[in-house]
């Protein structure tokens, strides 16, 4: 078994090394979890390795808000350009500290 250890953790602002995108860090996978249809779409030339961490992202370009699905290989730290302007953050992180943003408390824990 091998053991990864993800680069990138929770409310870690990254972008993207290739395309004009950045985004918040929601989910992390230790390897692809995504559909071989979606893996298979992506140019060979640029296909990343499977086994490697992918990560979800909240993530903006100029133009619009999505989620992404992005390999840590292709993935570079970005908190020094503040944070994510994303309208979905503030459903999961209470605020960004300059270097991550942080998770929100979730209901459990308020008892």
């Amino acid at each position: 078994m091998i053991i990864r250890h993800a680069r990138f953790g929770l409310g870690d602002v990254v972008r993207h090394r290739l395309f004009p995108f950045r985004g918040v860090v929601v989910d992390v996978d230790p390897e692809f979890a995504n559909t071989e249809e979606w893996y298979q779409s992506i140019p060979e030339d640029i296909r990343p390795s499977r086994d490697q961490p992918f990560y979800h992202l909240l993530a903006e370009n100029e133009e619009s808000y999505y989620g992404a699905y992005v390999s840590e290989g292709n993935l570079i730290p970005d908190a020094e350009n503040g944070p994510v302007s994303h309208p979905q953050v503030p459903e999961a992180f209470e605020g960004f500290d300059g270097e991550r943003y942080t998770l929100r408390a979730g209901p459990e824990s308020a008892h």
